[in-house]
């Protein structure tokens, strides 16, 4: 069998795919998107004395200034905003008069992380449901180093990840490490149980297998959120419970990898998806995760419409300097060669995006469309890997103002 040839990514793709027109999703324009990081919700080049013309070709050099570091949302075929094209944007001036945001204040400034529930002797058996059984035929083509001698995700580095990212709040360890213990009260025959523990509190947790047959054993998503409320500290601003187990929200769910309960200001994040065991069956493509995943001709393919790739850009590649931000970071994750010896930091860089994006949400910010940006939404694994791992200018406007 040949050797598939490696791409150079010799071109990128710095507004949304030619894909998104046909499916209907409308990119807030130049001026809605500069609009949209001001408290005034204007475009805040529109100084006094500005005449409309200079005011658009103005608007026109800062949206190709801003592509070169934030390139648009991708809508690819199946992504979120493919599904769900409407979905409106949330403006920093929208964020912040939101009635029911929550807000940071003396007394709740700390970020709690609960690491995932000890597993007790009498559930020794929930062990194995954290490890995935890839389907019968199925290899693991891109793993080439025994996937058992990965080291675990710690929360500690969820920790320092967070202080980071959320500077200005403190980032605690929860106190306490809750438990899986059995669930002690009558089953009916066709439902499982099992019970976190936490001191003398336990809440019930439905169990089933997963439906594609990868985990013999999922958690319901609604009753751990349940649980987190329980016991969401009083000084705490939120709180995030992470779990190595497969989850899910209701009976139609295949698995969820996280949410977040924002107005009660907690949310679960699993790692279980994130195993880069899993990529081909989640059809993942290596070498166009984010930030390759804006290379032209790969977007191309998934599109195939190439021919229409110069149709529906607003920001012209030809204005956007060679040496830009976007093509330094394709560069250097160019440099580090295989993923082979790199699947810890593979796998935590996929749990900790989701874990910011979730508190995201219980800082009261919705999902974002108007670029590429952690606060996107996502519709399956491939897409959550193309996205990229920091905030665009309007999620920062956001961010900077709460802390």
């Amino acid at each position: 069998m040949s050797r598939r040839q490696q791409c150079d990514h010799a071109e990128l793709q710095y507004d949304t795919s030619p894909h998104a027109a046909g499916a209907g999703f409308k990119r807030p324009n130049a001026d809605r998107r500069l609009a949209a990081t001001t408290k005034s919700g204007r475009n805040p080049l529109a100084v006094g004395g500005i005449g409309e013309k200079a005011l658009g070709e103005l608007t026109s050099k800062s949206a190709a200034d801003i592509a070169a570091s934030f390139p648009g949302p991708l809508v690819l075929p199946n992504d979120h905003l493919d599904i769900d094209p409407k979905d409106p944007p949330q403006s920093f001036r929208s964020w912040l008069l939101e009635s029911e945001r929550n807000k940071p204040t003396k007394e709740r400034r700390t970020l709690y992380v609960a690491s995932t529930p000890e597993i007790t002797a009498p559930m020794r058996h929930m062990k194995t449901w954290s490890k995935p059984k890839l389907p019968k035929g199925k290899k693991a083509k891109t793993i080439a180093e025994p996937f058992d001698k990965i080291q675990p995700l710690l929360s500690k580095d969820v920790i320092e990840y967070l202080a980071a990212f959320y500077p200005g709040l403190t980032v605690k360890s929860f106190p306490e490490r809750l438990r899986f213990v059995p669930w002690l009260e009558k089953q009916a025959s066709n439902e499982k149980y099992v019970g976190i523990a936490l001191s003398n509190n336990c809440t019930r947790i439905r169990a089933r297998p997963s439906p594609d047959g990868i985990f013999a054993g999922q958690l319901n998503l609604e009753d751990i959120l349940d649980a987190a409320i329980a016991m969401l500290p009083r000084d705490a601003y939120a709180l995030v419970l992470l779990t190595d187990h497969d989850l899910y929200e209701d009976e139609e769910d295949d698995f969820c990898c996280g949410r977040a309960y924002g107005g009660s200001r907690v949310c679960v994040v699993s790692s279980a998806r994130y195993q880069p065991v899993l990529d081909e069956d989640a059809d993942i493509d290596p070498e166009h995760m984010w930030p390759n995943s804006h290379c032209t001709t790969y977007i191309e393919q998934l599109c195939e419409r190439g021919d229409a790739m110069t149709m529906c850009t607003e920001v012209s590649n030809s204005r956007i300097p060679t040496t830009s931000p976007m093509r330094a970071a394709i560069h250097a994750a160019t440099g580090v060669g295989p993923i082979v010896g790199h699947l810890h930091g593979l796998w935590f860089s996929r749990l900790a995006r989701t874990v910011a994006h979730e508190l995201g949400h219980c800082l009261g910010m919705g999902h974002c469309n108007y670029y590429a940006c952690m606060m996107q939404s996502t519709a399956s694994m491939a897409e959550d890997v193309r996205q990229p791992p920091y905030l665009c200018p309007v999620c920062l406007s956001k961010i900077t103002h709460a802390m």
